[in-house]
């Protein structure tokens, strides 16, 4: 009769060998898709890849444009969304304040 620890050193022998028949299963997968796309003469945005890694399938937005917040010295736009843009940054560095640049 088997001992838990035997069942232990079993299960973690198994997940060592699915995750290596994972990786070969993987890299046949991955040289079929780059043969078909070599083949069809593809692109990333033909896939509708935005390039770069692995990444999930972007979810899709459920409104429209958001209108600019902000308007820089230059004229540049910022939604106040995400990321600040370097002008903003910078503008915030040498003292000034965001309220300065809200659109009215």
């Amino acid at each position: 009769m088997s001992s838990y620890r035997d069942y232990l050193a079993q299960i973690e022998e198994l997940k060592q060998k699915a995750e290596e028949a994972r990786k070969k299963e993987l890299a046949a997968v991955i040289n079929d898709i780059r043969a078909k796309i070599a083949e069809h003469g593809l692109t990333a945005a033909d896939l509708g890849l935005s390039g770069g890694g692995r990444r999930a399938a972007p979810a899709p937005r459920s409104g429209g444009k958001v209108p600019p917040k902000y308007r820089g010295p230059n004229g540049e736009l910022w939604t106040g969304r995400g990321r600040k843009p370097a002008w903003v940054v910078a503008q915030l560095g040498s003292g000034r304040s965001l309220a300065e640049f809200e659109i009215r």
